[in-house]
């Protein structure tokens, strides 16, 4: 395959960025909890660290399509973000936090969109393989959070804030030696933004939105659920590794998947399971049942979020396709998360954690209700 070498240094920034996350969205909040922070301040620090991605992603694509500068501020990002990381280390306080998590948000989540970006142009006729280097990124997730669970139980929760900034370092220094884009588009005019926002892509975004506020209570709130429910940091980190496990089952099988189903048919399996795992949830409390629901992360995120890519993908104007991708990541993963936070966090002082999650499977049976209602999504663009 004549993309051998980029390829490689793609999936270490995906096993990289992946590692990091596989500290900061399990154990963050329980650290934040550990410290004292109530479940308003959780759902707070969460809903900042989704604000972020709803406007700078898109900025940051924005400029990366328009000046054809996508490594170097790939690159810069990255090394901020690491720098800014550093202000955990010196406070506990609320007020403080808020500061340090909104200037780290800046820098930090663009990186995804950027590298999602580069790796579609790198992939070229192949993006129907893109879940195999995407799924290097699952297996460092379940590598650390199965190992950080049992260092969690010797050492504490605050170690997160050492290994984050270990993680991150090197992905920054790692990124040196991308290849730089091969693009040959003319730079990105508004024409071609404003030929972004087709019907099929705004359906699709109300839709992959409502998705990602169905996750607010499992991102924010499922680790300390399971905390309250008396399972250990071991356990805790095994349930998150069932569900990047059975994520990279399916993201290896992504050119198969592709080949049979439709990306719109395929994120409205996705929200059919989503309702049924936020269910399970809800009434669960055997540990086993927890854990084996785990498994039908393979499609609440990783069957969705294949098909989201390559939707906005063949959506995306050539010049625009950074910003197609910022797009997406800043509503769903920004404004869709920012509000399930937001929502569940204020929601945590008045009802059950359990509830919680029956919100969350109203909310995924909306968006699915929205693809089915309309005729599914329009069939995207071959």
């Amino acid at each position: 395959m004549p993309f051998r070498s980029p390829l490689i240094i793609l999936r270490s920034q995906y096993f990289l960025y992946f590692a990091v996350m596989g500290a900061v969205l399990p154990y963050f909040n329980l650290y934040c909890y550990h410290i004292g922070f109530t479940g308003y301040e959780i759902g707070v620090l969460s809903a900042l660290r989704s604000s972020a991605i709803v406007l700078f992603p898109v900025l940051w694509g924005g400029l990366a399509d328009r000046l054809r500068i996508h490594k170097p501020i790939y690159i810069t990002c990255n090394f901020l973000a690491a720098v800014i990381w550093l202000g955990y280390f010196f406070t506990v306080d609320f007020g403080p936090m808020v500061v340090i998590t909104l200037a780290y948000g800046i820098f930090y989540t663009p990186i995804i969109p950027l590298l999602e970006a580069m790796t579609m142009d790198i992939l070229g006729r192949e993006k129907s393989s893109y879940g195999r280097t995407r799924a290097w990124g699952s297996v460092s997730f379940i590598l650390v959070v199965l190992l950080l669970g049992r260092v969690i139980d010797a050492f504490g929760v605050q170690i997160i804030l050492t290994l984050v900034l270990a993680g991150s370092a090197v992905q920054a220094v790692l990124a040196l030696a991308l290849p730089p884009s091969q693009r040959q588009q003319p730079p990105v005019s508004l024409a071609g933004i404003r030929a972004l926002f087709t019907r099929r892509f705004t359906v699709f975004l109300i839709c992959a939105f409502l998705m990602l506020v169905s996750h607010g209570a499992y991102y924010g709130f499922f680790s300390i659920h399971l905390e309250q429910l008396g399972l250990s940091g071991t356990l805790i980190g095994v349930a998150w590794a069932v569900a990047s496990t059975a994520e990279i089952l399916v993201m290896i099988s992504s050119a198969r998947l592709f080949h049979r189903f439709s990306p719109e048919k395929m994120m409205l399996i996705a929200f059919g399971v989503a309702v049924i795992r936020w269910s399970i949830l809800y009434w669960a409390v055997s540990p086993v049942i927890i854990i084996l629901s785990q498994v039908l992360h393979a499609f609440t995120y990783g069957m969705f979020h294949m098909a989201s890519i390559l939707y906005v993908d063949r959506l995306s104007p050539g010049a625009g396709k950074t910003l197609g991708q910022a797009v997406n990541n800043s509503v769903t993963y920004g404004l869709g998360l920012m509000v399930g936070f937001y929502l569940n966090g204020w929601l945590y002082a008045h009802v059950s954690i359990f509830t919680l999650f029956l919100i969350s499977a109203g909310i995924a049976a909306l968006g699915g209700g929205i693809i089915y209602g309309s005729g599914r999504l329009p069939r995207s663009d071959a």
